[in-house]
């Protein structure tokens, strides 16, 4: 069956053909394999992908789940432990000591800290530019420079970056040092629902499967989309530093896909109602939300993305003291780090996503401490909007 829709590869993969077997598609928990005899051990030793040996190398669970991946997005796809394990175990397979990467500020924290705390001890260079200015690349980029990373919409802002417009200064600077930049965008805000970045020339993306693609808060991991080459390369580190998915992880991912699409676009809906109504709420400072003609950028977001996605962050008046006192005072939505969930979540990004960030860093990526990031559910949107104005009534 050809030119399948995104709804039916998410229910089915590849697996449009009559079978005999289970629907649902079994856990393999199990460390090893055994071999019938030792032809099969052989096969393996000479290279035979097929092969099951070791589950820290591949497992059959695993296996079905990002072969569906790659059917959803007609790419190559790896699965991993957690969204982190995805962002560093490619970084390290593609950058080199004394290589750069150019990256904006604006980042969720756990990256930021990744990048300029931890890297540099590789002897790996990190360099930011500014989202809204991208002609800066045509000075910053060198012959050194071998990733481009970047969010967009990004966390917590929810800024809006020109995707095809970078790609198009990446690759022309790529020619004229005659060199390979890999251009990587952190999705998981947007979803392969809400955007597709390989519809502008992005080489990866990466998105926390922890996040929307998992929807319950009850697993970890990360996703890897790339080319079938850039894969392999990032599948062979993989295997070393023993961060591939678990077993059990995939069964739930791959069961908590089959509701993917509808829980998106229920919270599409619902983050909108909520932004169009919070923006008139007199202890709001701001609303910044892509779907708003009031957002910086909400041009560009009609531009590059189908809809506009759950995440919001308001700015409560009154700084940390009001943020801290609106998030005690929700009723349904729950105050916790995470986001992506089919319940509404509130964090405050100065004490969960961007702790630890000093106020010169903060004032950078455009966080202030009266911001609340909210990733709405599925809940209902009236019972949803009367527990935030309830809680913001409350504020002084």
């Amino acid at each position: 069956m050809k030119n399948k829709k995104i709804e039916t590869k998410i229910i089915h993969g590849d697996k449009l053909y009559p079978y005999t077997g289970p629907v649902v598609f079994p856990i393999y928990q199990t460390s090893n394999f055994r071999f019938k005899n030792s032809t099969i051990a052989t096969r393996y030793a000479q290279g035979d992908e097929s092969v099951y040996v070791y589950s820290r190398m591949h497992n059959p669970t695993v296996n079905q789940l990002e072969q569906k991946f790659s059917e959803i997005y007609c790419k190559k796809a790896i699965l991993f432990c957690s969204g982190m394990a995805a962002i560093s175990t490619t970084i390290f397979a593609l950058c080199k000591s004394n290589e750069e990467i150019l990256t904006i500020p604006n980042l969720y924290g756990g990256t930021y800290h990744y990048f300029n705390e931890v890297l540099p001890n590789f002897n790996i260079n990190i360099k930011t530019f500014d989202p809204n200015s991208l002609e800066d690349l045509f000075y910053l980029i060198t012959p050194q420079t071998r990733i481009i990373y970047f969010e967009t919409p990004t966390n917590p802002t929810l800024g809006i970056v020109d995707i095809q417009k970078l790609v198009k200064i990446t690759r022309k600077l790529e020619t004229e040092y005659k060199t390979s930049i890999f251009v990587i965008l952190d999705n998981t805000f947007a979803t392969i629902i809400n955007q597709n970045p390989f519809k502008f020339g992005v080489d990866i993306v990466i998105e926390s499967t922890t996040k929307y693609l998992g929807g319950h808060s009850d697993l970890l991991g990360g996703l890897v989309v790339s080319s079938n080459n850039i894969i392999k390369k990032i599948k062979n580190l993989r295997k070393y530093t023993g961060s591939i998915m678990e077993p059990f992880t995939s069964y739930l991912l791959d069961r908590s896909l089959k509701t993917f699409l509808l829980r998106v676009k229920q919270q599409n809906q619902n983050a909108f109602a909520l932004a169009k109504t919070l923006e008139k709420h007199k202890n709001i400072r701001r609303v910044l939300y892509p779907g708003l003609k009031s957002h910086p950028h909400h041009k560009l977001a009609r531009k590059q993305m189908s809809d506009f996605g759950g995440m919001l962050t308001i700015e409560v008046v009154g700084g940390l003291k009001n943020a801290i006192r609106f998030c005690d005072n929700l009723k349904v939505a729950v105050n916790a780090m995470s986001l992506g969930g089919a319940e509404t979540t509130v964090s405050i990004p100065v004490l969960s996503s961007h702790i630890g960030l000093t106020k010169s860093e903060l004032a950078q990526q455009g966080v202030t401490e009266g911001m609340v990031r909210i990733s709405t559910g599925i809940e209902n949107k009236d019972d949803l909007i009367q527990d935030f104005y309830q809680s913001l009534n409350k504020l002084k």
